[in-house]
């Protein structure tokens, strides 16, 4: 295994970390001090892995530290971040943000140019496009800025879509904080049992074992996901799955996460699809 830190081909900029050693002592002390974020303060492992996929990007490391955010498990980078990367890349010919209309026919347009393609990417995001995705009127920014909320939401999708080799797959925080998460669900209280019964000459009572989902039955679930075209499906099994886990016993722990992260995954296409199925051609 290697120690040094992934790096890239733009200059260095700022305090440069040739090793993993010298990456983790410096996590360690911004972990420790105020610069380091809320949900950085404290733990220097997260700075590290925080500084690693930001550089991976071409981030400097006090960059990696602003701009990348964990949520969900899952890094992602904060829009004006991305948009900073992508005017800095050599591909990149223009990337032009505007509003049309107004009150419930508001639409956000980015357009995107990648040097040497005929045409711009176009996004728009539009307030109908929000309603469907159960965002609009939702308790924080999107009450506060919602134009801006729009504008970031197409940003992120046109961004991604016309350059993808400067984002690396990271997709934009304001996105990833709008994506419904499945709570853990309770586990069962364990039940205690005396060690002998009451009455040494009568039969203990055996319940029944609660029947369990086969490899067969995971593999129908993973089809079921993987088959589903809307939002409103992939809720729809996901509900399933929490039921048959709590109320019926039928999945694993281990069994229902599998199914949970599978769920996540393609609601994340799946969404990204409908909009870019918005698209005028």
């Amino acid at each position: 295994m290697t120690t040094e830190i992934s790096t890239n081909t733009a200059p260095a900029r700022g305090l440069a970390l040739a090793s993993m050693d010298d990456a983790y002592r410096f996590a360690k002390m911004v972990a420790s001090s105020e610069f380091a974020p809320k949900d950085f303060r404290g733990k220097p492992e997260s700075c590290l892995l925080a500084i690693q996929a930001g550089s991976e990007v071409g981030l400097s490391p006090m960059q990696s530290l602003q701009s990348i955010a964990v949520i969900n498990g899952r890094p992602s980078i904060w829009g004006d971040a991305a948009m900073a990367l992508v005017q800095a890349s050599p591909v990149c010919e223009y990337v032009r943000e505007y509003v049309e209309g107004d009150g419930d026919n508001l639409v956000a347009v980015c357009e995107a140019k990648r040097r040497g393609y005929p045409a711009p990417t176009v996004v728009r995001f539009s307030v109908a496009d929000a309603k469907k995705a159960s965002l609009w009127g939702k308790s924080g920014p999107w009450q506060q800025y919602p134009t801006r909320m729009l504008a970031l939401r197409a940003r992120g999708f046109a961004l991604r879509n016309a350059f993808a080799d400067a984002l690396r797959g990271l997709i934009t925080a304001e996105e990833a904080q709008d994506y419904p998460t499945t709570p853990t669900p309770p586990r069962e209280p364990v039940q205690v049992r005396p060690k002998f019964d009451a009455t040494p000459d009568a039969e203990p009572e055996v319940p029944d074992a609660p029947a369990r989902a086969t490899s067969e039955d995971m593999a129908k679930a993973r089809h079921a996901v993987q088959r589903a075209k809307t939002e409103q499906r992939l809720i729809e099994i996901r509900g399933t799955v929490e039921k048959r886990l709590i109320d019926e016993g039928f999945y694993t722990d281990a069994q229902a996460d599998e199914l949970f992260a599978l769920i996540e995954t393609k609601l994340e296409i799946v969404t990204g699809e409908e909009v870019a199925h918005a698209q005028p051609s």
